[in-house]
């Protein structure tokens, strides 16, 4: 498919991107100058990891993501749960990056799953020396060389991702020849397909930074770039508002901003109007994240006034900044971030407004109010 930008009538879009920049920039101000800035910034994490899954049909529940991610889950989880913590897990890893980071050549193959794995040299096999003929011994070492390479090739993968896992790094991709036709279509060229989209990003140089992003995410979405990773261009875009220095201290989180605009908007068949519901979506976007920031500046103030009197030693000024940073805290959070007994976690929950989420005894979440 061919993305043709001639047929975008640019003048009926500035208004549109002229208030969304508007607003993305008083956004980021706002953060900037915030003094729960950086526990911000990881709800927003969140926010657009549950936003985008819904955008692409998906449902992921806010707290079951908070759970996973810390490692303590309740139960076993799903695909669309591992798929939503690995746009988690991308998001964290384009911001901790310097902002143009996300479109070198290294940074787009780490964030598409292909980063080169190092290859290690397998460690020397240790031969018994035993009294038998030298041609049956070499006859036997040829026959078992085969099974040997296969092995250690299967265990160097295992490896891999067992350590991509811990490390919580993108997992080792699969060869050509491992891929099957009935998970990954044969005659999908993401390479070709991803080289049309540096086209369009090559032919919109002149256009301004908000309006060049609603552009390329358009031609991300109709090119269809990656096969099982739409998310991808949703946070390639809000890449390139930070690169473009119209949002130079966090990530939009521009899926958030997408599901207040109707689908039939985003689907829209003219190549303008799409532009435009994107637009919108920006602009939707940095309203929902003041609006955010607005609510939990105030339940900070309201809990930091309960620490008025308390010992210097106190952990409640913790327990703040960990419950602003995370949509949902369970006891076990708690008591891993603060040292904490499982007992103090409970009795230091108590003492702020917190509401409890989970409705039982035991295995007990707060969020706030």
């Amino acid at each position: 498919m061919i993305y043709d930008i001639s047929d975008v009538q640019i003048e009926k879009l500035l208004v549109a991107a002229a208030r969304a920049g508007e607003a993305l920039a008083r956004l980021d101000e706002r953060i900037d100058r915030s003094p729960m800035k950086h526990g911000f910034i990881e709800r927003q994490d969140f926010t657009d990891a549950i936003s985008s899954m819904w955008v692409d049909g998906e449902l992921v529940h806010m707290e079951d993501l908070v759970l996973h991610d810390a490692h303590m889950d309740v139960r076993a989880p799903t695909h669309e749960m591992t798929a939503a913590h690995r746009i988690l897990r991308s998001r964290r890893l384009i911001f901790s990056n310097a902002p143009g980071w996300a479109f070198t050549a290294p940074g787009l193959s780490r964030l598409r799953g292909r980063a080169a794995l190092a290859e290690e040299p397998a460690p020397p096999r240790q031969t018994l020396d035993h009294s038998r003929d030298e041609d049956t011994d070499a006859e036997e070492e040829t026959s078992l060389d085969g099974a040997f390479s296969e092995l250690d090739a299967l265990l160097a993968r295992s490896a891999a991702t067992l350590d991509a896992i811990t490390t919580g790094s993108a997992l080792p991709p699969m060869h050509r020849e491992e891929s099957h036709a009935i998970i990954n279509e044969p005659d999908w060229d993401e390479d070709e397909r991803l080289k049309e989209w540096w086209d369009v990003h090559a032919r919109t140089e002149e256009l301004p930074a908000i309006l060049r992003t609603a552009i390329l995410l358009d031609a991300w979405n109709m090119i269809e770039v990656l096969q099982r990773s739409p998310w991808l261009g949703r946070l390639l875009a809000s890449a390139f508002l930070r690169d473009g220095a119209v949002t130079p201290d966090h990530l939009p989180a521009l899926s958030a901003g997408l599901r207040a605009v109707p689908r039939e908007r985003r689907h829209a068949r003219n190549q303008t109007q799409r532009v435009l519901a994107l637009l919108d979506s920006f602009y939707e976007a940095a309203q929902a994240g003041m609006k955010e920031h607005d609510r939990l500046a105030h339940a900070r103030e309201r809990m930091m006034r309960k620490l008025a009197g308390r010992r210097s030693s106190s952990r409640l000024p913790e327990l703040v900044e960990l419950v602003v940073s995370r949509p949902v805290v369970s006891a076990a959070m708690i008591v891993k971030e603060l040292g904490t007994t499982p007992q103090g976690a409970i009795g230091l929950a108590n003492q702020l407004e917190l509401r409890e989420v989970t409705g039982r005894g035991r295995f007990r979440a707060w969020g706030m109010l």
